[in-house]
């Protein structure tokens, strides 16, 4: 019984080590499925907010300093130092 416990707990195909890895894997996997339900449905959001044609521009402006063509765009980055 001994000879067989080892073998079934270390060597065999479906010994304790390889199902500790498998459930470890699933955890990591519904770990990404969560972060990722999450981020979709902040995107969710972004593009619900985008549908108004005012946060549209906002964004645009924001995002690539797109500009009416009456207008001057300045950029200031500031150094920082640490």
């Amino acid at each position: 019984m001994l000879v067989f416990g080892i073998w079934m707990f270390f060597l065999d195909t479906n010994s304790w080590f390889i199902h500790h890895e498998l459930d470890q894997e699933i955890n990591e996997l519904q770990d990404n499925k969560n972060y990722y339900q999450k981020e979709i449905a902040k995107d969710k959001a972004v593009i619900e907010k985008l549908q108004d044609s005012v946060e549209l521009e906002k964004f645009a402006r924001q995002k690539y300093y797109m500009k009416r063509p009456d207008e001057d765009i300045y950029i200031i980055e500031y150094d920082t130092i640490d």
